[in-house]
């Protein structure tokens, strides 16, 4: 199938396979600058809506309310169990082994999950010492059984193959990044789709940044789609989990279901790759030390 028709087939349950077996929910909610209620209300209208996974942090300070959200729609879904529900979050400060391993335990206290779907360590910040150091408790935690699934966010090439050499029988299932057609980050993609590491987009929206630009909106136009719509189809075009942020509950619905049954020509994939500017909407230490 490929990846036009497959996009065409797309669906809330679409999902890819990391390196280890385990499914990943292509389209997530993202839950940064999601607090109390509000975040409570945002993981249960996209539960309902359809998506499977939520992707918190340690450092978005919601994870106990994502999990309670979770556990209370599965509370009320009898046909569903904590397995049919990907739970992501990351370590937010990168300090030793033991630290990390307190953290991830942390989490789960903080969620009141039985375990962790994807850790992630949130940047590549404290140098190659550090990095090595909490890189191996997070492969502990997974032999441990806290975590199923094991990741990085925000590493660039330099930090991904120095993980690569020093734990060549775990490597990074999962890298998430900022990217969308205004933030392509190509030779990173191309990096990570070698090694079979599976990019995740946050940010795919550029925080609405964008959505004015006339080549969106001109291949908008041609298929009867919102910019949003084209900006996160884009993403799962390429490949990638994406994982759009919305308090809104028609936003969440509508980024859900504007995925569906659709998809965009090569020509227009091509278009929207052609704008990418380096578009940075917050932070981006992909070459720090």
């Amino acid at each position: 199938m490929s990846s036009k028709e497959a996009q065409e087939a797309f669906t809330a349950d679409t999902c890819l396979t990391l390196a280890n077996g385990e499914k990943i929910p292509q389209i997530q909610l993202g839950v940064w600058e999601s607090y109390d209620e509000e975040c409570y209300n945002a993981v249960l209208w996209a539960l309902e809506a359809g998506y499977r996974g939520i992707d918190s942090a340690e450092w978005y300070e919601n994870e106990h309310i994502c999990g309670r959200a979770i556990l209370d729609f599965l509370s009320k879904t009898p046909t569903l169990t904590r397995s049919s529900i990907f739970f992501t979050t990351k370590l937010r400060h990168n300090v030793s082994y033991d630290a990390t391993r307190a953290a991830i335990t942390r989490s789960l206290e903080q969620s009141k999950l039985s375990y962790i779907d994807l850790y992630l360590i949130h940047a590549p910040y404290g140098g190659p010492l550090i990095r090595e150091e909490i890189y191996r408790a997070l492969v502990d935690a997974v032999k441990e059984g806290q975590v199923k699934s094991w990741g990085v966010s925000n590493y660039g090439i330099r930090h991904l193959q120095e993980i690569l050499d020093k734990f060549p029988d775990h490597p990074p299932l999962v890298n998430q990044i900022e990217l969308n057609p205004f933030n392509t980050q190509s030779e990173i993609v191309e990096f990570c789709r070698e090694k079979g590491i599976i990019l995740q987009a946050y940010t795919p929206l550029a925080k609405s940044q964008r959505f004015e630009d006339e080549t969106v909106k001109a291949v908008a136009g041609k298929y009867g789609r919102s910019s949003a719509e084209v900006m996160v189809k884009w993403g799962l075009q390429e490949g990638f989990v994406s994982l759009p942020k919305s308090v809104r509950k028609e936003r969440i619905v509508g980024n859900l279901k504007g995925s569906e049954g659709w998809a965009l020509e090569e020509e227009d994939m091509v278009k929207l790759r052609g704008l990418d500017e380096h578009f940075v909407t917050e932070w981006d230490p992909t070459d720090c030390p």
